[in-house]
């Protein structure tokens, strides 16, 4: 069976959203974190981190105002 399906890949550049302990960062954010224990981070496909925000619709939010398609890294 040849069956054609139609092309799902978006055109914009994927942008992963994972979520970062702030223990995990280094000393001088984590100072400017205090009380909070979780962040997203938000990376370009190639790996670079492009913004640290509060929450994860925040991130998707930020991806998407940018252009780019937000996919869920765990």
């Amino acid at each position: 069976m040849d069956t054609k399906f139609p092309n799902l890949t978006s055109t914009r550049p994927i942008a992963y959203v994972r979520p970062v302990q702030v223990a995990d960062l280094p000393d001088d954010i984590q100072e400017q974190l205090e009380g909070v224990t979780q962040m997203y981070a938000i990376h370009h496909e190639e790996g670079d981190q492009l913004a640290l925000v509060s929450n994860r619709t925040m991130a998707f939010v930020m991806a998407r105002q940018n252009d780019f398609e937000p996919v869920s890294v765990h």
